[in-house]
């Protein structure tokens, strides 16, 4: 049973239980200190750094430091991706609502889902925060068949949450463990990569759990529902094969074409022409998922031709449409 096997693991986890003081020593449970076999490194990520894509196929969890400038431009993926404020403050639009987060929350972000992080100057230099991103075969993986975990990102109406202390370091304690470079006591590669899986297996399992509770969502106060950005979303899904004008977009919000054009710069730091592009690939990618041939693929999303969906999707993903789908063939 998955409740038997959830046991066994914390036993073995626990004797690497470490806590770090408020003047950053690192100690054990009892107090002691550890030696220079057991400090701490974690991967570690600048808030400057511009990479939204994984090096490898299954996960990447690292630290991120300082005011999160290397992201503010909208963008996607297609992975899961979960971001845990471990100290000052961090803001995210995510689809059409801005979170922001403070010290300890939790912030949940699904595959293909568009969303930036947002810089406010003099806020958020002193932003660290951890940062997982997990493929979905990956996921799927550690669920063996027993408890679906990549449930906590679908079918929600809110992706941010706080947690009660007591749960929020039990979360937070699986991360930093995960995001350690080395284990005390523990050699090689493949020995850290099964503690990884241990250490995820339990973070997900606590983490669906407290997800299907609802005291612990945001409140409408606490974060900011964009409704110009919902309204264009829905325009665009509606009508994904036909032609897109701007004027079609001003108008289904009601703004004047170029009110809307700086309104919606502002809200998502992309054109609304850029927007459009993307919305269209990310259908793309997931149609070629699904087994569409390429032709069906460009008419279905939009694209005027052939020509212009190979050159907007050799931009975008650095491949062809025909590179990808071998791509996928191989996973």
């Amino acid at each position: 049973m998955l409740e038997n096997f959830i046991c066994c693991l914390k036993s073995c986890i626990n004797c690497y239980r470490l806590f770090v003081t408020e003047n950053g020593e690192r100690r054990t449970e009892n107090g002691e200190r550890r030696g220079s076999m057991g400090t701490i490194r974690t991967r570690y990520m600048s808030g400057e750094d511009e990479r939204q894509y994984m090096i490898g196929e299954d996960y990447e969890i690292y630290e991120k430091r300082g005011a999160p400038t290397g992201a503010v431009r909208l963008h996607y993926h297609d992975f899961y991706e979960v971001i845990y404020v471990m100290e000052g403050e961090f803001s995210s639009l995510v689809d059409n609502r801005t979170y922001n987060l403070k010290r300890g929350d939790f912030l949940l972000i699904g595959r293909n889902v568009m969303h930036n992080y947002h810089y406010v100057e003099g806020k958020h230099e002193n932003s660290r925060r951890i940062v997982l991103w997990i493929s979905e075969g990956m996921l799927e993986g550690l669920s063996e068949g027993e408890q679906d975990l990549c449930g906590c990102f679908s079918g929600r109406r809110d992706c941010a949450y706080h947690f009660p202390v007591h749960y929020e370091e039990i979360l937070k304690n699986l991360l930093v463990k995960t995001a350690m470079t080395e284990i005390p006591d523990l050699e090689g590669a493949e020995g850290k990569r099964l503690f990884d899986k241990a250490q995820l297996i339990l973070f997900f399992v606590y983490l669906n759990e407290l997800c299907s509770r609802d005291s612990f969502y945001f409140t409408k106060e606490e974060s900011i529902h964009h409704e110009l950005v919902q309204r264009v979303n829905e325009y665009i899904e509606a009508h994904m094969s036909e032609t897109i004008l701007v004027e079609d977009l001003a108008g289904c919000v009601h703004m004047s074409k170029y009110y809307f054009l700086r309104r919606f710069k502002e809200l998502t730091g992309m054109t609304v022409h850029s927007y459009l592009n993307n919305k269209r690939l990310m259908y793309s990618c997931e149609g070629l998922k699904e087994g569409m041939t390429i032709g069906e693929v460009w008419g279905k999303c939009g694209f005027s031709d052939y020509s212009s969906f190979l050159r907007n999707f050799r931009k975008e993903y650095g491949m062809s449409p025909t590179s990808y789908r071998a791509y996928l063939e191989k996973k």
